[in-house]
């Protein structure tokens, strides 16, 4: 598929971002739009979204391009969209809820409503119960809105399938999107029989599946001349986007993106084994799936340390990788599926009255990387080989010592990715049906700091293990089963 210029759209949990691009999925200089959201969090597990204050950012991103002249020429628009997130609408698409976002913690699996062979359900959905995903969001939502909805039919979209209901007035989802709620059967490509029932859900109250690209409506044609030709393709999930777009495009490569919070995955076919027990395995498009492990600490663990110790926004340990003297388990924000660790859950071990501040820092940002490199043995033993890896994110582009750490941790060469707006890049290259190539820049790790790291390795997993069944004890009750990852 060509086009002389195409518009990216990326649909983010913390902003929202319009970029033109060239027929290669290079951004053009100074063609970007961008406007920040804020989540309605609170110490309950709330992270909503506002769906018609976002279509709002959305709008206006488009309009200041617009009348900058911008989307002249553009014939494509592509689509990287934040996974899991869902909102409850009327049956005329009006919401009635706001947006769960992948934030939201706040629903529950009922014991009661769990799948009757575990292993195979992960096998077929590449996801589990839990509260990421609509097979416990759903009935959540339900719940919430039966007061005041009762009997009336309700339907549940994501935010994309929303968005594009509005804008090109169909609210169908793509492959891709609907292999991000638990509920797609990701090799069938259907909705899964069990997972709606599961989520009390049945296709009708669902999007349909669809990958047929899209226009927009007469109303938006005429806010937008220079867009009234223009498809749009069907949105891909930001975490698919960030490996296509960094150049982790087949089973030979790992992305590995450390921003706010941070995710190893693999980019491959559909004829591999199914995914270990603490592998999520989703989407990219009807050819390829991508398989991986997410954290919920990455940057915002940095931005915390920066904060408590009040150093410079720029501040970098000065000393050798491994040399911290401390042992920190990153579990400070939680996990991520199918771990059930909960937020508080971090975990210091070797301070002492000589501890620096330097030193906290230092053993904070090992330790992201010692449990990047379990997760990393994961993906290595489900793929059968050593993974060349591109190592990228806002928070490890912000730090050269961070990136010494993860080069020395994993213990071999690492390509390094630069670009800012990788996901838009990720979703115009799919568009275009091009494949980008990884990045040229290595690192390659000092064979000193390999030594080092590999010791506090030994450390890391000897802390890690012992503490399995603690990470996972709720403030205020019992320990459930020690958490698998």
């Amino acid at each position: 598929m060509t086009a002389r210029r195409l518009l990216a759209l990326d649909l983010g949990s913390s902003s929202v971002r319009a970029v033109v691009c060239d027929e290669r999925a290079e951004p053009l200089p100074g063609l970007l739009a961008r406007r920040s959201v804020t989540a309605r969090q609170d110490e309950d597990g709330r992270g909503e979204l506002d769906p018609d204050g976002y279509l709002a950012d959305l709008v206006s991103c488009l309009d200041e391009l617009h009348t900058a002249g911008a989307l002249d020429g553009v014939e494509l628009v592509a689509t990287s969209s934040q996974w899991h997130s869902v909102l409850a609408v009327g049956p005329d698409g009006t919401p009635v809820s706001a947006v769960l976002s992948w934030l939201d913690t706040r629903a529950r699996p009922r014991p009661d409503r769990l799948p009757a062979d575990p292993e195979a359900f992960h096998a077929r959905t590449g996801a589990w119960v839990h509260p990421l995903y609509w097979t416990t969001k759903v009935p959540f939502l339900r719940e919430r809105l039966h007061d005041r909805f009762g009997g009336r039919p309700l339907r549940f979209l994501g935010l994309p399938d929303y968005l594009r209901g509005v804008l090109l007035g169909t609210d169908a989802t793509s492959v891709s999107m609907a292999s991000g709620t638990g509920l797609l059967d990701v090799l069938a490509m259907t909705w899964d029989p069990e997972a709606l029932a599961l989520a009390e859900v049945t296709p009708a109250e669902l999007p349909v599946v669809d990958d047929t690209p899209a226009r927009l409506t007469t109303a938006w044609q005429d806010r937008w001349p220079a867009l009234a030709g223009a498809r749009w393709a069907p949105a891909l999930g930001d975490g698919a986007a960030s490996n296509l777009g960094s150049g982790c495009t087949d089973a030979g490569t790992v992305g590995v993106t450390v921003g706010t919070s941070a995710a190893l995955r693999v980019v491959h076919g559909p004829d591999v084994p199914p995914p270990p027990a603490t592998v999520w395995r989703y989407r990219v498009d009807a050819d390829r799936l991508v398989s991986g492990i997410a954290f919920s600490g990455g940057g915002v663990l940095r931005a915390w340390v920066v904060r408590l110790l009040r150093l410079g926004a720029d501040a970098e340990p000065t000393l050798a990788p491994g040399t911290s003297g401390l042992v920190c388990l990153p579990m400070h924000a939680g996990s991520r599926p199918p771990g059930t660790i909960p937020p508080g859950s971090g975990v210091v071990a070797g301070l002492s009255l000589e501890t620096s501040p330097e030193e906290l820092l230092a053993g904070t940002l090992e330790g992201v990387a010692l449990e990047s490199a379990r997760a990393l043995d994961t993906l290595e033993g489900s793929f059968g080989a050593e993974l060349d890896v591109v190592l990228g994110g806002g928070a490890v582009h912000a730090s050269p010592w961070w990136s010494r750490v993860f080069a020395a941790t994993f213990d071999r060469p690492l390509r390094l990715a630069e670009d800012p707006e990788v996901g838009a890049r990720g979703a115009a290259a799919l568009a275009l049906g091009i494949d980008l190539p990884p990045p040229k820049e290595q690192l390659v790790p000092d064979p000193e700091d390999v030594v080092r790291m590999a010791a506090a390795r030994v450390r890391y997993d000897r802390l890690r293990n012992a503490l399995a069944g603690e990470l996972v004890r709720h403030r205020d009750g019992p320990a459930p089963a020690p958490d698998p990852t």
